[in-house]
């Protein structure tokens, strides 16, 4: 009687054994469903019991819907990720050319800025140099009250070499152009007086002043004001004394109306 119970035990030992490979075979098919390969890890899980069509039959069944599960489960996985990559990718792109048309909008802003400045300033260099080289009228709002050439005891050379400006005394006298002051004080019948040397070459002066705001060697603009007018040296009254020469020197003296015409001053 104890030998017929072993047979019993026997059987108990086999389902345990079973079990055990049941259980390798799926472990075997989650294998299959990672790495595909399909025959080295399916073919001992259904060979360990090739006798018994039960246990084969349910290894086979088990098998393949854990392997359809799992390879679900991965394409699952896998579409998602795939699909987060690819917003991830177009968003990055998104960003990327945002900020391209960000830097070409400031390189373009800043090229505009760039090419109007330096519009402006040509604009102002031009204006500035038109201003330079304008004449203007010694005096402002005036007249002429003596003629260049009118004859007279008053002058040592018999006539005028100069025009009168009526001006009365302390208004303000200013540079016909641009130029340099080479004699600014008293020059005996002028009285006090400025002599500016041009930049075409010519001279001017300005007599009979009762100050002066200018010194030698200065350098002066178009209407700048270089003295107050008065009656200083030989003057019979308050006015302007205005010459125009070719020279710094008494009698290199001409018409100064044409000269002052001739730079587009209206007399």
């Amino acid at each position: 009687m104890a030998f017929g119970s072993r047979p019993a035990g026997t059987g108990k030992h086999r389902g345990s054994s079973r079990l055990s490979k049941k259980t390798a075979g799926y472990a075997g098919i989650a294998a299959i469903a990672t790495t595909g390969v399909v025959g080295s890890l399916a073919a001992p899980a259904f060979a360990a019991d090739n006798h018994s069509s039960t246990i084969g039959q349910d290894n086979g069944l088990g098998a393949v819907v854990v392997a359809e599960d799992l390879a679900g489960d991965i394409a699952d996985q896998a579409e998602s990720q795939h699909r987060v990559a690819e917003q991830d990718a177009v968003k990055a792109q998104a960003e990327a050319d945002a900020k391209q048309r960000a830097a070409e909008a400031k390189r373009m802003a800043e090229a505009k800025a760039k090419a109007e400045r330096e519009a402006a300033e040509r604009a102002a260099r031009e204006e500035e140099r038109k201003r330079l080289n304008t004449f203007v009228a010694p005096v402002d709002g005036s007249y002429v009250s003596t003629q260049y050439h009118a004859g007279g005891g008053m002058w040592s050379s018999g006539s005028h070499t100069g025009i009168d400006f009526h001006a009365a005394s302390g208004t303000s006298v200013h540079a016909v152009g641009l130029g340099t002051v080479v004699e600014a004080g008293w020059g005996g019948a002028y009285g006090n007086n400025v002599v500016i040397k041009h930049n075409d070459g010519t001279y001017t002066q300005y007599g009979h002043m009762t100050s002066l705001n200018v010194s030698v060697g200065e350098q002066v603009t178009p209407g700048q004001q270089i003295g107050l007018s008065g009656s200083t040296g030989n003057s019979s009254g308050p006015h302007l004394h205005f010459e125009a020469r070719t020279g710094s020197q008494y009698g290199s003296d001409i018409d100064p109306i044409a000269y002052l015409r001739s730079h587009g001053v209206s007399l």
